[in-house]
């Protein structure tokens, strides 16, 4: 088990230690939960209770935080990535495997170029004319296709399938499943309704610093090139269609489907279970909200919202006037009522002057 003092941690986490530097660390908890060994953080200020409460050995907080006398705190601008560096150096193993170096059992074609400190795991398959390059991990039943190329320091998870013509950049890590370079979705139908493949011939590029989630596909051009920018993080379960160009620093959660030819600029965010309609453009600094859809390019930064995505500002009024429309219904239902009860009485009144019209003709 590791250990660290709190004026270790407090070193490389590049945060200012409050309270004992001699103070032992050995593990991660919540603050409800965590004992005088464990690290522990606070995020938002609505949770002091939790905090006060906390037997935690030291807890992580925001540098403008008023800590407590009687406690250990690192203070930082960003306590999460605090906490988050101290749970790596307790909790990240040397290694996720136990096969080291090239396996035996591992098929690479002769023409491949291997890297050094590369490691290749049992039933890995290379195909002709690759390069694996320097530190890379390729983890069991992993196809890595003809004239494809991988940059420093990747991590290929098992499962994966990466097609011919295949380039990634350095430090890329694909997460088990995943399949980059897969035919995209095109056909062409004829008189006879029958439909006949369009042959999908480019590649895909995934630049640096891009994580892409489980069971992810990234489908491959039909003559030119599926981009993923630089320091992109996909979430499990996204379909990204051929021809697609995703800007640098973009996010991309579960469930969310990019239609071909879509580009984006940098740092757009989309929400779970995204669609985007093919052949847009979403300018940089874009975020959609959870379950948008996208019909139309975007022109200009911001938060939208909705199916066809709206502002979001306007689409939570939206939401809201759809909420209250029961009781809107049941004012209409009442000013309906008030309506009908007025007409009659005017019904009446007309009536009763009628008849006193008729009252007076008779006497005169």
């Amino acid at each position: 088990m590791k250990k660290f003092t709190l004026q270790e941690i407090a070193a490389f986490t590049e945060s200012t230690l409050v309270g004992n530097p001699h103070h032992l660390i050995n593990n991660v908890d919540s603050l409800e939960n965590a004992g005088p060994e464990d690290a522990s953080f606070l995020a938002n200020p609505r949770y002091c209770t939790s905090m006060s409460q906390s037997k935690a050995g030291v807890i992580c907080v925001d540098n403008t935080f008023p800590v407590e006398e009687g406690k250990n705190f690192l203070l930082s601008d960003n306590p999460s990535i605090t906490f988050q560096k101290i749970i790596k150096a307790l909790l990240l193993p040397q290694n996720n495997s136990g096969f080291k170096g090239i396996h035996p059992t591992a098929v690479i074609h002769e023409s491949a170029e291997i890297g050094q400190n590369v490691q290749i795991g049992p039933s890995v398959v290379i195909d002709e004319n690759t390069k694996i390059g320097n530190g890379c991990i390729i983890y069991p039943f992993t196809f890595v296709g003809l004239n494809s190329c991988l940059g420093e320091a990747c991590i290929i998870y098992s499962h994966v399938t990466i097609r011919e013509k295949i380039i990634l950049g350095n430090r890329v890590i694909l997460q088990p499943g995943v399949v980059v370079g897969s035919c995209g979705f095109g056909y062409t139908t004829d008189q006879n309704g029958q439909h006949s493949k369009l042959e999908q011939l480019g590649s895909v590029i995934i630049e640096d610093d891009v994580e892409i989630g489980a069971n992810t596909t990234i489908d491959r051009a039909r003559f030119k090139v599926t981009r993923i920018g630089k320091g992109t993080k996909i979430d499990n379960l996204v379909q990204i269609a051929h021809n697609v160009s995703l800007g640098s620093h973009n996010i991309v959660v579960s469930q969310t489907g990019i239609a071909g030819s879509v580009k984006t600029g940098e740092n757009v965010m989309f929400g779970g279970q995204v669609g985007v309609v093919g052949h847009v453009e979403i300018a940089s600094n874009v975020m959609i909200a959870t379950r948008g859809g996208v019909s139309k390019s975007i022109d200009k930064p911001g938060k939208y919202g909705g199916s066809p995505v709206i502002p979001l500002p306007k689409y939570n009024r939206e939401q809201a006037r759809v909420r209250n429309i029961p009781k809107y219904l049941a004012q209409i239902e009442e000013l309906k009522k008030r309506v009908e009860e007025l007409e009659k009485a005017l019904e009446t009144s007309h009536d009763l002057k009628t008849m006193r019209l008729k009252a007076q003709q008779n006497i005169l």
